[in-house]
């Protein structure tokens, strides 16, 4: 059954790290220390991958389900979505909070916001 926000928000943490699942590999890993970070397994080349895509409330159940979708799509066309770096998902996040800031490539990215 999907993750609800009622029940992420309701999640308390344990002696040990639990997942929440939600479904298509996403799931949101609550740590002992009460972090709840959305974190996507797939399989690049037979080989198993982990894609962090944010911390929640920060990124809400709808953006994270948008962003395993985004990362699905570009799995499909050929492309790593791990191997992309860090300057894309920021430039991704920031352009969804309104900046103007784009960058084509993660290289050109690599020195912004170190």
């Amino acid at each position: 059954m999907p993750l609800t926000d009622v029940a992420i928000r309701r999640a308390k943490p344990y002696d040990k790290p639990q997942k929440l699942a939600d479904g298509g590999g996403l799931y949101l890993l609550i740590t002992r220390a009460g972090a709840k970070s959305w974190r996507w397994k797939h399989r690049v080349a037979g080989k198993e991958k982990l894609l962090t895509l944010g911390l929640y409330p920060e990124v809400t159940l709808a953006m994270a389900r948008d962003a395993r979708e985004d990362a699905r799509r570009l799995l499909r066309s050929g492309v790593d979505p791990g191997q992309l770096g860090r300057g894309y998902r920021t430039t991704r996040r920031r352009s969804r909070r309104g900046s103007t800031t784009t960058c084509s490539r993660p290289s050109a990215c690599a020195g912004r916001w170190s």
